[in-house]
């Protein structure tokens, strides 16, 4: 009797090839795409299309080509609670979250995981680009880099867990764009030539402040905006939804670029500077999951990512007593962000990961 293998369906070129690979290879292959928006989310875009009723159509088709069963799964509250939640309060407290780290956490890897449990499957399949191996020295699986760099999502991946990556699968690890587009023409696959998701799956606008300001239901607070003298040079309106390392949408005329460095929350200021006033060498990152290998008692030589398109520079990496890690770069970095992700490698493998937080 063949392997049933769960694949997340999103609609689109990546998890169609996924699947069919699968199939492909033998594996009884059940497509499921996740239903993850309610009629609230819908209507704070702005779009008819926020729900994906096209991309869950794209993904029945595909199924029905391949021959291989189908369903839709929702799990609207639980990304409401876990993702969309975790998005907005991060925002208002003025973090710059990763929401599809979080909606790999605890949908994808979470819910849907457990799914496929209950239907007796032997695990979940993804359509991104990163690999799973098990490494015999340390006796652990291990998450690894796509084959081709240009296209790696082991960063967004990094806070998988062991008993996770034993039920995982990654079909395209070892593929480039050019080959699953491809492999979906060869296969008359509706999803061959769809472009690729680039924005906040759930605000379908485009519009970040906008929908953070409807969830939040918060009014545009003016401020200051000065230098890191407390010279004012402008005003804002509203901190909500600026990052750091942020230059459009300033509304500054100074005759020099300027990026954000900082955000005055108790004094609702937004602080501008140089692009050098963004270099930081150090930072500290708190809950860590180290994926590939036991938690560290030493400093550790690593190449370290603060997000997802930084290329990964050399670092030191140092467990503290606090349960916090610290890290030093060999170089300054620009615009490390509070919220965001940074991972550890070690050649192809990912070592682990955690969150940085604002403590330097």
């Amino acid at each position: 009797m063949a392997e049933r293998v769960v694949v997340a369906m999103s609609g689109g070129v990546d998890s169609s090839v996924a699947a069919a690979l699968l199939h492909e290879q033998g594996f009884e292959v059940l497509g499921v795409t996740l239903q993850l928006w309610g009629k609230d989310v819908c209507a704070s875009s702005g779009t008819r299309l926020c729900c994906s009723v096209r991309d869950a159509m794209d993904a029945k088709a595909v199924a029905r080509r391949l021959g291989i069963r189908h369903e839709v799964l929702e799990r609207v509250d639980a990304f409401r609670t876990t993702v969309i939640d975790y998005f907005v309060d991060s925002y208002r407290d003025g973090y710059t979250p990763n929401p599809c780290i979080a909606c790999n956490d605890h949908i994808k890897f979470g819910e849907l995981l457990q799914h496929a449990q209950a239907l007796d499957a032997a695990g979940v399949a993804t359509g991104h680009y990163a690999r799973v191996g098990y490494d015999e020295k340390n006796r652990r699986w291990s998450l690894r880099r796509s084959v081709y760099l240009e296209k790696d999502q082991s960063y967004v991946l990094f806070n998988l867990k062991q008993e996770q990556l034993t039920r995982t699968r990654f079909p395209l690890g070892e593929l480039s764009k050019d080959d699953v587009r491809a492999i979906a023409r060869s296969l008359n696959l509706v999803t061959a030539d769809k472009p690729d998701s680039q924005d906040i799956c759930f605000v379908r606008d485009r519009n970040k402040d906008g929908f953070l300001r409807r969830q939040l239901q918060v009014s545009d607070e003016s401020g200051p905006i000065t230098d890191l003298q407390g010279h004012v040079l402008g005003t804002h309106h509203g901190l909500l939804g600026y990052t750091i390392g942020q230059r459009q949408g300033l509304g500054l005329a100074v005759g020099r670029a300027l990026y954000v460095v900082a955000l005055d929350q108790p004094n609702n200021r937004l602080i501008v500077g140089s692009q050098e006033d963004l270099l930081k060498q150090r930072l500290v990152a708190e809950r860590v999951n180290w994926v590939s290998i036991p938690e560290p008692t030493q400093p550790l030589r690593v190449l370290a990512k603060i997000r997802s398109r930084h290329e990964p520079a050399p670092a030191w990496v140092t467990p503290q007593v606090d349960g916090k890690t610290q890290v030093e770069f060999d170089e300054p970095q620009s615009a490390i962000t509070p919220g965001q992700a940074i991972v550890f490698y070690a050649g192809d493998r990912l070592l682990g990961g955690g969150w940085i937080t604002k403590d330097e």
